[in-house]
């Protein structure tokens, strides 16, 4: 069953309407935004050296997209 808008906030918390639609786009479900967010805040151990797939690395990108293309910071 795909998230509701109101799942996406609880988990992720307060969006900009622009990440919000296009996180729902992928009609992620409650897992999907869990990953996402354990990533996010860091605590990657629990994933240990598996990179996040799927849906949840979509929304991580989605989320973090505007942090790569911030002025002063560093090229990759």
């Amino acid at each position: 069953m795909a998230a509701s808008r109101q799942d996406v906030i609880d988990i992720l918390g307060a969006l900009d309407d622009d990440k919000l639609l296009a996180i729902l786009e992928l009609r992620p479900n409650i897992a999907d935004l869990e990953q996402a967010h354990v990533w996010l805040s860091g605590d990657r151990d629990v994933f240990g050296a598996t990179p996040i797939k799927g849906t949840a690395s979509s929304i991580v990108t989605i989320l973090t997209v505007d942090e790569e293309d911030e002025p002063g910071a560093p090229a990759a």
